[in-house]
């Protein structure tokens, strides 16, 4: 199984290659839409280039989980995500820093969630499996 290390230099290669990007803007804490400018069409990109590299089938929705904050009341109300959304970011993101998000759980704020560090740590379990 690959290093901590080894599996964010292949993550950063990764990335450099799907966004167009340096690999000095590739650092663990990087959100992949804010520093590194991916849009939705990308995420499709990063989850086929992630497992050809890492040579693994990654499910559809489960490195970046979809409509969680859809039109749901349950999970969202005025624009901000409720505790029972919370608590589903929690179980489908397990890698994620949801606590971080949840100090400030606008719905504006989810991408903040898609860093380099929560693909990584995605990465390690599954290749621990």
């Amino acid at each position: 199984m690959p290093t901590s290390d080894e599996v964010f230099e292949k993550v950063q290669e990764t990335l450099v290659d799907a966004l167009g990007v340096d690999d000095d803007e590739v650092t663990r804490a990087a959100t992949l839409v804010g520093d590194l400018g991916a849009e939705s069409i990308d995420f499709l990109d990063i989850v086929f280039r992630l497992e050809k590299n890492f040579d693994i089938k990654i499910p559809r929705g489960e490195l970046f989980p979809e409509n969680i904050a859809a039109a749901d009341t349950d999970f969202v109300q005025d624009g901000v995500v409720t505790e029972k959304g919370i608590s589903e970011l929690r179980e489908r993101m397990p890698h994620a820093d949801v606590e971080s998000f949840a100090a400030d759980p606008k719905v504006e704020n989810i991408q903040e969630l898609f860093t380099v560090d929560m693909i990584c740590k995605f990465l390690e379990s599954k290749l621990a499996e």
